[in-house]
């Protein structure tokens, strides 16, 4: 028997939510109907043209914080390699259903949906839960920030971020700290190159330099922080000398360095010759494994794996690294059932038995905090 949560995930792989642009508003309006006939309170907001975030409620008659979940509609681009398979057109193959964004992470927000709506007569005698979905979360959780700054995020007493991880519990990410490096030179004839100041070489230079840079220290559990440049553009044409140069730096992090400090140190390396803008800066996340209500849920978990769960983290980084400061701190999950490996490849998919053992496993977790 198929997921009761299929058609719903289906539904949302229709909608084209590649961002950039985003274009997320139809698809969060789909979901926020489909949420509101089934019970829930919505509320939508903008944050841009074609761009909006959700917030929805199954509140409970008991005192307490409720369980909230969250997810992002946007995907990042198709690639250049074409697909076997539709991208919006959700095609399944043995157990396997296809479509971007099925892993990365709409299947996820479907899934905890309907255990919702499974649990609702637990919840509403319970102590509630909230759905936190926002768009812009792949180019730096615009969409998070836009929630944030409306000041309308509720009380919540612990969070459950739906993004891969083949159902395995994880504690927390990197952060990430994004930065744009740009050289300044002086333009000359591409004939006369001894009358200008090449911006390209002066970045050459400093890409020479922060080859060699450490972010910092290694941390137990995240490990080494990571440097790589994914980006370089330079000079507007073959015959001039070029007057500008920039380059874009992805370091991410560890709850043991402070952002500001590796910025202040790669800023005195390179030299005033280069100037630096942070693009995105988001910090790690890390909740305690001895947690009580986090070791709960390693208990649910645990019954899906043969070896003893143990800690563990990812490298990509949620919506958490903005949501959870601006919500006191609560203890954190990060739990999906979209196949890592998957997440902004071609052909992406998510497994059906995935998809099936998350919904219980949502439930379950749904049903032991209304107990409590």
């Amino acid at each position: 028997m198929p997921p009761a949560s299929l058609a719903l995930t289906q539904h949302l792989l229709g909608f084209d939510t590649i961002n950039p642009p985003g274009n997320e508003a139809a698809c969060m309006q789909f979901l926020a109907d489909w949420l509101s006939e089934r019970g829930f309170t919505v509320n939508l907001s903008s944050f841009g043209a074609g761009r909006s975030n959700l917030i929805a409620h199954l509140h409970g008659a008991s005192p307490g914080k409720p369980l909230a979940f969250t997810g992002h509609l946007d995907t990042v681009p198709l690639g250049n390699q074409p697909w076997q398979h539709d991208p919006f057109g959700s095609d399944i193959v043995a157990d396997r259903l296809y479509g971007r964004g099925s892993s990365d992470m709409k299947a996820a927000i479907a899934a905890f949906a309907f255990a919702c709506l499974q649990q609702q007569t637990a919840i509403r005698a319970g102590r509630g839960v909230v759905l936190l979905i926002t768009g812009g979360e792949e180019t730096g959780c615009e969409g998070a920030r836009s929630l944030i700054d409306a000041g309308t995020l509720p009380e919540i007493g612990a969070l459950i971020v739906g993004e891969p991880t083949a159902n395995y519990p994880v504690i927390g990410h990197k952060g990430a700290l994004w930065l744009r490096c740009e050289t300044r030179g002086k333009t000359a004839h591409g004939a006369m190159p001894e009358l200008g100041i090449n911006a390209i070489y002066l970045a050459a230079d400093a890409l020479g330099k922060i080859r060699h840079f450490s972010p910092g220290a290694q941390h137990p559990l995240m490990k080494q922080p990571t440097l790589n440049v994914g980006r370089i553009q330079g000079g507007l044409n073959i015959n001039s000398v070029p007057d500008r140069t920039a380059f874009d730096v992805d370091i991410r992090s560890a709850p043991n360095l402070q952002h500001a400090t590796i910025r202040q140190r790669l800023a005195a390396m390179l030299g005033e010759e280069v100037q630096i803008t942070t693009l995105v800066d988001l910090p790690a996340v890390l909740s305690s494994e001895e947690n009580q209500w986090i070791q709960s849920v390693y208990r649910r978990c645990q019954t899906l794996f043969t070896q003893p769960l143990a800690a563990r983290v990812v490298p990509y980084f949620t919506d958490a690294s903005l949501l959870l400061p601006a919500l006191g701190n609560p203890p954190c999950i990060i739990l999906g059932p979209g196949e890592p490996t998957m997440a902004h490849q071609t052909d992406e998919y998510c497994l059906l038995s995935k998809l099936g053992e998350a919904e219980q496993l949502y439930g379950q977790i749904i049903a032991d905090w209304m107990k409590v």
